[in-house]
């Protein structure tokens, strides 16, 4: 059966879970037959947009680039899931507009939180002064308005998140119903997180 591609684009500040939740999201669709691709956020930096800085410019301009290669994959029957912090609206607006196919998601965490579990401590750095341009602390991050599903890390374990995506991408026929399936292994891992 051929699915329709679509833009799964998580947004968030840094260490909030959008990666840990976008490669659970990718394991269960492609347990369902769909094809996936993740562009994660570092990896992007590393191989597409080597060379950009941390200015407002140059962040958009990653995250347009990642919006291109998400559109060119959607277009192609693929879904790409896109986890990058993305801090500015006006550019995740456009990507959506340029895609069509686009389900944002949100995932929040307070300050606090993220400042508690971060190993490298960048967090506590930035507070202190001692790191520039930090997303949601020295630089600006404008949460999304009307996100079509909403994920909070740090009062939801990590299954209710996954569940919540899974449960509006169902819903709004983006993927096939798991339980369609009866697929027993995908129960028992949502239940065993």
């Amino acid at each position: 059966m051929e699915h329709k591609g679509f833009t799964l684009w998580f947004t968030g500040l840094s260490g909030a879970g959008k990666s840990t939740l976008a490669g659970r999201v990718a394991e269960e669709l492609r347990r369902r037959g769909m094809k996936i691709e993740i562009l994660d956020g570092d990896e992007v930096r590393t191989n597409l947009s080597k060379g950009l800085g941390f200015s407002k410019e140059d962040r958009d301009t990653n995250i347009r680039r990642i919006g291109y290669v998400c559109k060119l994959l959607t277009r192609n029957g693929v879904v790409a899931i896109s986890a990058a912090i993305s801090p500015y609206r006006e550019v995740r607006d456009h990507n959506r507009e340029q895609i069509g196919s686009f389900v944002e998601v949100y995932v929040t965490c307070s300050i606090e939180e993220l400042t508690r579990r971060d190993v490298k401590g960048l967090y506590k750095k930035a507070l202190a002064g001692e790191v520039k341009n930090f997303t949601g602390v020295s630089d600006p991050y404008e949460p999304p308005l009307t996100p079509e599903v909403t994920v909070d890390t740090e009062r939801q374990r990590e299954a209710e998140s996954l569940r919540a995506i899974l449960d509006y991408l169902e819903r709004a026929g983006w993927i096939p119903s798991g339980e369609a399936k009866n697929d027993i292994r995908y129960r028992t891992s949502i239940s065993d997180i």
